[in-house]
């Protein structure tokens, strides 16, 4: 695979910037590495609640090494493993999951957790909740859970236009963690034009790693004739990059899980191309994307750096006292 640190500048090559940050965040490693130390601790099968992350070549790896992905709790055999996604899960699933007496690992991402706490909070303080995300998608499900007397998700226009709220005085909004900053403010300004007196959040709800990559897909967009985001298609936060690089100036942009679907005509008249890729894709396809280009003329890799990141989430709790009383390490530290 190609190496992906800056390449020697070669004048006869085309350029590709290559964005940084991009691909796994925190919670996704942690979450992935939940898995695999169950499946090792607890041999197969392992039971997964939906896709653990959102990346299909993941799954599938996961599914070679024995974890059996289900869409609800009551396809998991009873007393057996099962974990919950990063996207976390309502209160209704965790019962749902007690009540098969599962042995449950909470592999939600640290960051949606602090928006159910959120929610948590100010449903009992008697507010309404106008939960800024996608309809139907896994986290804002589980976050709406926590509440669902009293959250409303915004979706589009029509979900402002419909929105209800019993006292506009106790009235905030929150957000799923991975939209675009820049499109969640903007929603914000519509909301507010309804509801002048609608609350902040107490902290940014839209994770770093979601801003940190959609800061550094806009300098590669600016700089780019075309741009190739390598995740899948049901990530909100890899959808949100391609939609950014575009805004940014890229004068095309496009999604792929693999560098098989590259398309060759895509590359008609390019002479830069950007690449990233969303945070739940691992580095091995960003480096298949890059010898893809290498091998079409795109050999002068430039790095685009726009942060550094290095927080590290720590094991699910259940996952960790499992391990610790096996004499087993607890760090996320994993031989790949």
């Amino acid at each position: 695979m190609t190496d992906i640190q800056n390449t020697p500048t070669n004048q006869a090559s085309k350029k590709v910037f290559l964005a940084s940050p991009r691909g796994y965040c925190a919670g996704v490693d942690r979450a992935v590495i939940a898995v695999e130390k169950a499946l090792d601790h607890y041999g197969a099968p392992v039971y997964v609640r939906k896709q653990i992350v959102h990346n299909k070549h993941v799954v599938a790896s996961l599914e070679k090494r024995g974890a059996i992905f289900v869409e609800e709790v009551d396809e998991a055999p009873e007393g057996s493993v099962l974990v919950f996604s990063a996207h976390g899960v309502s209160p209704a699933v965790v019962a749902a999951a007690e009540a098969r007496n599962l042995n449950t690992i909470d592999a939600t991402c640290p960051l949606v957790t602090k928006v159910h706490r959120e929610v948590q909070r100010f449903a009992s303080e008697d507010f309404d909740i106008l939960l800024i995300g996608h309809e139907g998608h896994e986290e804002v499900e589980g976050t709406a859970g926590e509440a669902p007397d009293v959250v409303q998700i915004i979706d589009k226009d029509d979900s402002i236009a419909a929105a209800r709220v019993r006292d506009p005085k106790k009235l905030i909004w929150l957000s799923q963690t991975t939209l675009s900053v820049d499109e969640t403010m903007q929603t914000v300004v519509k909301l507010r034009e309804k509801y002048p007196t609608l609350q902040n959040p107490p902290s940014d709800d839209i994770c770093y790693a979601t801003q940190n990559r959609q800061v550094a897909i806009k300098k590669v967009g600016a700089q780019s004739d075309l741009v190739i985001v390598v995740g899948s298609a049901n990530s909100s936060n890899t959808v949100r990059l391609v939609e950014v690089a575009l805004e940014a100036g890229a004068k095309a942009a496009y999604r792929v899980d693999f560098a098989s679907e590259i398309d060759e005509a895509w590359f008609e008249g390019v002479e830069s191309v950007g690449v990233s890729s969303g945070a739940s894709v691992p580095e091995e396809l960003v480096s298949d994307v890059l010898d893809h280009l290498a091998a079409r003329g795109f050999g002068d890799v430039r790095n685009v750096q726009t942060a550094e990141e290095d927080i590290q989430f720590s094991l699910p709790a259940e996952l960790r006292k499992e391990l610790k009383a096996a004499g087993e390490e607890t760090s996320n530290k994993i031989k790949r």
